[in-house]
């Protein structure tokens, strides 16, 4: 079992994600997102490759169209 902070908010998961699997599990898919892990930007040529970490602090901005 893993503990990350995603947006502030404590969530635990029953073993290790790839940010990848993360998005599906938030039901995010298919939406423009960008991942900050820890600090850092996590590219999205990395997403899949990514394997989260227990303790990992998680921003996840998803974008709105508007005007």
């Amino acid at each position: 079992m893993i503990a990350l902070k995603i947006n502030g908010e404590s969530r635990t998961f029953d073993h290790a994600l790839t940010c990848v699997e993360l998005i599906g599990a938030l039901d995010l898919t298919g939406k423009r997102i960008a991942i900050e892990r820890n600090g850092e930007i996590v590219p999205r040529s990395r997403l899949d490759t990514c394997v989260l970490q227990d303790g990992d602090h998680l921003e996840i901005v998803v974008a709105v169209g508007g005007g």
